[in-house]
């Protein structure tokens, strides 16, 4: 076999592989010869069917397996004789010439082709105890605990039937059907929707036009959808509900006591209360987790500047630009909806799928020298978790991902990606700074692009 590298560029290379006829020859009639103690042909005894005869009959079939074996080892030897490491699957050309295909099949010419690779490049990685990030911290008021009673007690409120017109805090059940330059519109329609008028939960000025409605009466409720209503093709967009109420209730008295606390399974309200402190801690670092995360990615990003296969980022780019257009499609919006165009979109996101890329291999590369690993044990409590998100589907949720290499692998990734995180915190500088609520839920502009 002669290997020649015909490309030496950047991450690329590229190899010329002849494989002589003679060689694929002698390796169809290893395999030939096996297989005749395992074929049975009629007009032969087992084992007796002459090599000759094999290969007239399975001839082709075998040394096309032999090509295949022959490629698949060739290229493993270039890859281990230079020390290489793939970025992706090794890009093979054989032969199109049909005379030439022909010809390498009945064992009458040499075998060449051409195998192009991308390969990862070398990362020489920082000094992680140089790096220093923040963490933000937020101490849980009492007044916030409070406030976060407060909205459960409301959720949790009796109300009773009440004769008059609807007022401010009373709880109206009505059906509508909403238009939009006189045509329904998909969502626009509903039954015994349950509405507290006050509680700011519908379409801003909805609930303000039912003070004083009665039961029976049937009016018409004109609004605006808001900017940045989560449905794209109502954003902005005045509407037209016709609405009647079915029923209306007045709101009951509710003493936030260690009986009200009892009713929704604590001892006391001491307990709630502490209970809502840890969630709202929990809350709390999670998103503080978040933001020292992005800090430290960046950090990361910043201290590891080099060259990222091609191939790697397109195939990042194209999964990231699919799904762009599918929101953008699923929004009824375009680019310039979103004060851009499709060529400037494609520029921004090409650098977010580099920035994926390099930082996916700098965090590979970090858990590979430490040892970083994720057990198989750890990936199945994960699934198991996923599984419960679809209560009465959990078995066709399990079945999904232990069938599907590519759904375990997507489970995996993120837990290995955290435990990095971990890894690079212990030894980073962290300091902790102490920020208020409003600090810690502020997203900026590049937080969102990221």
């Amino acid at each position: 076999m002669q290997v020649t590298e015909t490309q030496a560029e950047g991450l690329k290379r590229a190899f010329r592989v002849v494989v002589p006829a003679t060689e694929l020859d002698a390796k169809a009639a290893a395999r030939l010869s096996d297989l005749k103690d395992k074929v049975k042909l009629n007009g032969f005894r087992p084992g007796k069917v002459p090599v000759a005869h094999l290969k007239r009959v399975y001839g082709r079939s075998v040394m096309a397996e032999v090509i295949e074996q022959t490629v698949t080892e060739a290229n493993g030897k270039i890859v281990e004789d230079n020390g290489f490491r793939l970025a992706l699957q090794p890009k093979v050309a054989l032969p199109e010439d049909q005379d030439e295909v022909k010809g390498v099949i009945e064992g009458e010419k040499d075998l060449t082709y051409t195998v192009e690779l991308e390969l990862l490049p070398k990362i020489e990685l920082g000094n992680f105890k140089e790096l220093k990030v923040e963490k933000p911290v937020v101490e849980v008021s009492d007044a916030e605990v409070d406030e976060t009673i407060a909205r459960i007690a409301d959720a949790n409120r009796p109300y009773s039937a009440k004769a008059g017109a609807a007022a401010k805090g009373d709880r109206v059940s009505v059906d509508f059907v909403g238009t939009m330059d006189g045509e329904k519109f998909e969502g626009g329609s509903g039954e015994d929707v349950q509405v507290v008028i006050g509680s700011n939960s519908f379409i801003p000025g909805f609930e303000e036009q039912l003070e004083g409605i009665n039961v029976g009466e049937t009016r018409t409720v004109t609004v605006s959808f808001p900017e940045a209503y989560a449905a794209r093709a109502l954003a902005g967009k005045p509407a037209s509900f016709e609405v009647t109420a079915k029923g209306i209730e007045a709101p009951g008295e509710l003493v936030l006591d260690d009986e009200f606390a009892k009713t929704l399974g604590q001892e006391s309200l001491a307990k709630l209360k502490e209970l809502v402190r840890q969630r709202i801690e929990s809350e709390h670092a999670g998103v503080a987790r978040q933001k020292i995360k992005r800090t430290l990615l960046d950090a990361l990003d910043a201290a590891h500047q080099f060259d990222v296969p091609a191939g790697l980022v397109e195939q990042e780019f194209t999964g990231v630009w699919e799904q762009v257009k599918q929101d953008l499609a699923a929004q009824n919006r375009t680019f310039a909806d979103e004060d851009t165009t499709e060529d400037e979109a494609q520029a921004e996101y090409r650098k977010i799928a580099e920035r994926r890329v390099r930082l996916g291999l700098v965090l590979a590369e970090i858990g590979e020298r430490n040892n970083i690993q994720v057990s198989d044990d750890e990936v199945t409590r994960a699934v198991v978790e996923r599984a419960r998100q679809f209560p009465g589907q959990e078995q066709q949720v399990w079945d999904y991902y232990r069938r599907n290499p590519q759904a375990m692998a997507s489970v995996r990734a993120p837990l290995f990606e955290e435990k990095v995180v971990d890894f690079l915190l212990e030894l980073a500088d962290v300091t902790e700074k102490k920020v208020t609520k409003e600090e810690l839920y502020k997203e900026d502009e590049d937080e969102k692009a990221a």
